[in-house]
């Protein structure tokens, strides 16, 4: 049976794109939602998940660090995707010919420049991939879409401009999950995510983080969210360098863990390329 990884979106969105580079022996799997997502592999229709958590340019996925640690999977790699913007145009379409380009509200403002330098009108449609898709349905080389190549190659669309982003720094993080977690060594440099709450004491938090900076370890990332709808009930993201059987990692832990009500290790994974 062939293995498939799942993503959320439509063939030739960018966590498409994710998929294709970080796991290019698996079938994509497109779905509407995360949570279909997580189900997928839940129920074994998909070996992993490919899921975004934050964007350099609009920061935290919505809803993700919600959904990931109840999903019942585990974090077995990180893959970064650098999102360049092509526009798309229909065969034998030219550049001249473009009136319109179609995407996600959030792509359009990243070629403004690009678009009123060319006199584009930029038209908002529900996904990156949908537009690639209407476009070449459409037929008319008065519109194109804003999008993948890899889009442009499944619905058979021509590269009109290539990396046409305003700016040459936006990048997506992905989590690669899987059913089953892999705690082994498989790399030097490792990262270890997890989620906590602190006691209902004075300091809790700073108490809870002092284990990390004594024992040198380095946090990268910290977030906080609201849980259970409440103002009060807030719950922690973390991400680390290091692997828990690292001595310095589990004398940080230990002092975590005597400071929290709650506390769970999401995975352990090499570290991207990207982050060195």
């Amino acid at each position: 049976m062939t293995q498939r990884i799942a993503f959320q979106g439509e063939p030739g969105a960018y966590s498409h794109q994710a998929c294709h580079d970080a796991r290019p022996a698996l079938e994509a799997l497109p779905c509407a939602t995360f949570e279909d997502v997580i189900d997928a592999v839940r129920e074994g229709h998909a070996a992993q998940a490919m899921l975004p958590v934050e964007n350099t340019t609009y920061g935290r996925v919505a809803d993700i660090h919600r959904l990931l640690p109840e999903s019942g999977l585990h974090i077995v790699d990180e893959a970064f995707v650098r999102v360049h913007i092509n526009l798309l145009g229909v065969p034998g379409a030219q550049l001249g010919d473009v009136t319109e380009a179609w995407s996600h509200l959030v792509l359009l403002p990243q070629c403004a420049r690009f678009l009123r330098d060319h006199g584009i009108k930029g038209r908002v449609s529900p996904d990156n991939a949908r537009a690639a898709r209407d476009v070449a349905a459409w037929g008319d080389r008065s519109k194109a879409a804003l999008a993948s190549e890899l889009a442009g190659d499944i619905y058979g669309l021509d590269v009109l401009a290539r990396h046409i982003e305003d700016h040459d720094t936006n990048t997506t993080r992905f989590l690669i999950m899987s059913r089953d977690p892999d705690m082994t060594r498989r790399a030097d440099h490792m990262m270890t995510t997890f989620v906590f709450r602190v006691r209902n004491i004075p300091a809790a938090l700073y108490k809870a983080m002092g284990g990390f900076a004594t024992n040198g370890v380095n946090m990268t990332k910290l977030e906080s969210y609201m849980v259970d709808g409440s103002f009060t009930a807030t719950q922690f993201y973390a991400d680390i360098e290091g692997h828990p059987d690292d001595h310095n990692v589990q004398l940080a832990m230990e002092e975590l863990d005597y400071f929290t009500s709650y506390l769970k290790i999401l995975g352990t994974y090499p570290a991207a390329s990207e982050r060195d």
